[in-house]
């Protein structure tokens, strides 16, 4: 199993269970759930930084590599787990993405468990941000939104698992609270299949983290797995795929992207357009989750 480097606790929590046999879809799910669960990482889950009017909105997605469904919600609120209301989605309607008051519907009627998502630490950052703003900034909400969403390290949390069974089977999940301060309803590329998650048995799987309106513009996990069919390692697939974002990259902004591939005989890679960043691997048979360097890739926007 590989993650972003804030799952490596993910990795870590269920990996008795997956000694034991766990199937790659409950494993990712899993995973997910101690991050989603940790109330240091501001950015999934329960203690995940709100949107513009203070609200934590949810996005997930997971995905079976063997069969290709998925399961995905969107700007859900109110609800502890979103990557099992994603897998919800998937096993239990006939749909693969739900947002917004549907998903929440949705996450009701399947049983999932609510929670009080905005942490006090949360809303403190919250409203300490809000309070640098000067008063024409505060006053109009699309000059808030433009003022807040500043920060690329703000845009770029999110939690990533992918993992490869010894029979050949793939599943991968992505949670994210997604870009801080954020337009209410604002959707990224986590929720998206293709743009921040993708995963086929036959050739892997890859998830994004960052600026996921230009993964969502380039279908950039897609990609990748389109790349690694095409013959490429995991990291060139990687390097290619962050070539493809360089014209759409705004040169006034501090754009980010990282992505973290495995495919589908075992060997896996990460990329990031910020250097010095990590990825978590843990393999049979080791002692537990490492964090290992992602091949850094300048961006030339």
């Amino acid at each position: 199993m590989i993650a972003s480097a804030n799952g490596a606790i993910g990795i870590d929590g269920v990996w008795a269970d997956i000694e034991g046999g766990l199937d790659p879809i409950t494993a990712v799910e899993r995973a997910a759930w101690f991050v989603e669960d940790n109330l240091d990482d501001h950015s999934v889950g329960t203690g995940g930084l709100p949107n513009l009017e203070g609200v934590v909105e949810l996005d997930a997605s997971i995905m079976d590599g063997n069969s290709r469904r998925a399961g995905c919600v969107a700007g859900l609120a109110g609800y502890r787990h979103p990557i099992s209301v994603a897998r919800a989605v998937m096993e239990r309607s006939p749909h693969v993405l739900l947002v917004g008051e549907g998903a929440a519907k949705f996450a009701h009627e399947v049983g999932a468990e609510g929670a009080d998502l905005l942490t006090d630490s949360a809303k403190a950052i919250w409203e300490h941000a809000v309070k640098q703003l000067d008063p024409g900034e505060a006053a109009d909400p699309l000059t808030r939104v433009m003022a807040l969403t500043t920060d690329p390290e703000k845009a770029a949390g999110t939690v990533n698992f992918l993992y490869l069974a010894d029979d050949g089977s793939m599943a991968s999940s992505v949670s994210t609270s997604g870009w801080a301060w954020k337009w209410p309803g604002r959707a990224g590329d986590s929720p998206v299949i293709g743009a921040g998650n993708y995963c086929d048995s036959r050739y892997g799987a890859a998830a994004c983290t960052g600026f996921g309106e230009l993964s969502i513009r380039a279908s950039t996990a897609r990609m990748v797995v389109r790349y690694l069919a095409d013959g490429m390692s995991p990291e060139d697939a990687g390097i290619t795929a962050i070539r493809d974002l360089e014209d759409l990259v705004d040169s006034s902004n501090n754009f980010i992207m990282h992505i973290v591939i495995l495919a589908a005989d075992g060997r896996h890679a990460a990329v990031s357009t910020k250097a010095e960043t990590m990825y978590a691997i843990r393999e049979t048979d080791s002692d537990g989750a490492r964090l290992v360097p992602r091949t850094y890739v300048p961006i030339k926007g």
